[in-house]
């Protein structure tokens, strides 16, 4: 049986803890930034983990993560 394919889009988005938890970026802080205030820049550049149902998708993606 040949190995799976890890999916790259969802490699490059999101990042496995050692715990297991799918930590990703918040979307909206890449450009058009002039007009949001420190606080919302701040913010989105934090991370979060994926809900267990999102997760659970992007762990078929990412089979040696």
């Amino acid at each position: 049986m040949p190995k799976m394919k890890t999916h790259k889009g969802a490699k490059g988005r999101v990042k496995v803890t050692a715990r297991g938890k799918i930590m990703a970026a918040r979307p909206g802080k890449r450009h058009l930034n002039w007009h949001k205030s420190g606080k919302k820049i701040r913010f989105k550049g934090k991370k979060f983990s994926l809900s267990e149902s999102e997760a659970r998708r992007i762990r078929e993606l990412l089979p040696y993560e």
